[in-house]
């Protein structure tokens, strides 16, 4: 029988930013080998498979692996085959590079007579580089309204941020299950094999790294404390599905193509496991947010849940940032965020609630990209409201939107440039901006 009782229970996780702490779980007592990885027969004549996150030679604290101890080691398939889901995309050479604002109405929802799983209904949004050389981010959307059941994917490209939208999720991986609210994120690394449930319609977001693995940043002057704590990241207990004589599909993402692989027997077959190359999740409700309470509104990567870094210092893949409910107390300035050109990509999407700077059109679950350089910043209605508002403190309303930040000239893909709910009147939200230039009688 499949230890279900143990579906609901988390562990905390404290390996990001780099500490290379263990972490370990296991459903059945002493199922866990004691002293060595992969002894000549494993408790319960388990198999040992080692799932690795990072090259064996990467540095002790920088290295990822964790050791899987399982009923049916993932060798056992049946041969691959090529499949396609041509919306989810990660060859961008047919996709347009534009420095125009652009912005999507909440991406439309399966209709009633149609079933769409979680990977049926990725749409791919933007993107740059290439997974076959490891390097570049895509960012795509879904929308789903039926449960994977017997199917599950696994990504050899790269690590999936998904930012749930509208309806919960239940995402079952080989280290367990994590159920995943509205508010919360859910990151599932290279590699690892998952699937998503759902018990309503479901939209949301998902940022894909084809490089590193997402880490919460340096916190520098601010200290040890503040921003995404270590504690707060929880990841899953050991679950294990012990279920064989069905058919099970695993859909395989390699270097941008799919592949589908079946067995008779669970992907979701570990009985315990120790590492620290695991799934986890974030309440992002738990972010201590930093802020001026002097003067001038901080520039948002004082805003960062999560980084994916390139090997140039200080620059991302990926930032994932959050613009949370938080008290606005600067005196003598304009509070909201300042008109910016920028040499990074961004963007942004609105979980719930309204955007301070788009507070009456940027709908939750609608999107905006202003790419490299692209001006952007308040509507004329927000300019003008902050431009003569008091001074006194003020909460802002209950929301939670957040932005992909990436170096990388984002490309936006043919589905992106076409679609039916883009916003073509979007460029018009700062046209009402006029001179309010008041020159001296003399110069």
């Amino acid at each position: 029988m499949s230890n279900k009782g143990a579906t609901k229970r988390t562990s905390r996780l404290q390996y990001l930013q780099g500490l290379h702490n263990h972490f370990h779980s296991e459903a059945i007592p002493n199922s866990l080998p004691v002293g060595q990885n992969n002894p000549k027969v494993c408790p319960y004549n388990l198999y040992a498979e080692q799932l690795s996150g990072s090259s064996f030679t990467t540095p002790v604290r920088l290295n990822q692996r964790s050791w899987l101890y399982r009923i049916r080691p993932s060798v056992c398939h049946s041969p691959y085959e090529s499949c396609d889901y041509p919306l989810f995309l990660s060859d961008f050479s047919k996709s347009i590079a534009t420095p125009q604002q652009l912005r999507w109405k909440p991406l439309p929802l399966p209709e009633n007579d149609t079933k769409l799983n979680f990977l049926d209904g990725i749409v791919t949004m933007a993107g740059a580089g290439s997974p076959d050389v490891k390097t570049g981010i895509a960012i795509h959307m879904y929308a789903c309204n039926v449960s994977m059941g017997n199917l599950s994917m696994v990504n050899s490209d790269g690590d999936m941020l998904i930012v749930p939208q509208l309806g919960d999720l239940l995402v079952t991986t080989e280290f367990g299950k994590l159920e995943v609210c509205v508010g919360e994120i859910v990151v599932i690394s290279r590699g690892m094999k998952f699937k998503v449930d759902v018990t309503t319609t479901s939209r949301g977001y998902i940022a894909e790294v084809y490089q590193g693995h997402f880490s919460i940043p340096e916190r520098g002057p601010i200290g040890a404390n503040g921003l995404a704590n270590e504690r707060d990241f929880l990841a899953p207990c050991a679950s294990f599905d012990d279920r064989e004589g069905l058919e099970f599909t695993i859909v395989h993402k390699f270097s941008g193509n799919f592949y589908r692989k079946s067995q008779t027997f669970s992907p979701f077959n570990v009985v315990a496991w120790h590492g620290n190359y695991v799934p986890f999740k974030y309440d992002l409700h738990r972010y201590c947010a930093m802020n001026s309470v002097t003067y001038d509104h901080p520039d948002p990567s004082i805003f960062t849940v999560l980084t994916c870094p390139t090997a140039e210092p200080g620059v991302a893949c990926c930032d994932f940032v959050i613009f949370p409910k938080r008290w606005q107390v600067q005196w003598s300035s304009f509070r909201l965020p300042y008109y910016h050109r920028n040499c990074m990509a961004e963007f942004m999407g609105n979980i719930y609630g309204t955007y301070e700077a788009k507070p009456t059109a940027f709908a939750p679950g609608a999107a905006t990209i202003h790419s490299c350089m692209a001006a952007h910043g308040p509507d004329g209605d927000a300019f003008r409201a902050s431009s003569t508002a008091s001074d006194e403190p003020f909460l802002l309303p209950d929301g939670i939107s957040f932005m992909f930040e990436s170096t990388y000239m984002l490309k936006l893909t043919p589905f992106a440039m076409n679609a039916d709910h883009m916003d073509t009147e979007y460029n018009k939200c700062w046209q009402g901006l006029q001179s309010n230039f008041k020159a001296p009688s003399k110069l």
